[in-house]
């Protein structure tokens, strides 16, 4: 099973894109249409295959963040 978390999409240069993760930057294939510089996005095998809403990646990357314990 592979986990995915949101990415933004930095640059589009012809059918590749550049992906900014926290505390990473990847190159991918553009694979979902309409993509824009900006948008939010799913990142499967290096290829973008869902664009996200700001709230749904939000949602996303609150989930990845880590849980702190109460003092």
């Amino acid at each position: 099973m592979c986990l995915a978390i949101p990415g933004r999409v930095k640059e589009i240069t012809g059918r590749q894109a550049i992906v900014q993760y926290p505390g990473e930057t990847r190159r991918v294939l553009v694979g979902e249409e309409g993509v824009k510089v900006g948008d939010f996005v799913m990142v499967q095998m290096g290829i973008i295959i869902k664009i996200l809403s700001k709230k749904e990646a939000s949602v996303s990357l609150d989930a990845w963040q880590p849980k702190r314990k109460a003092v």
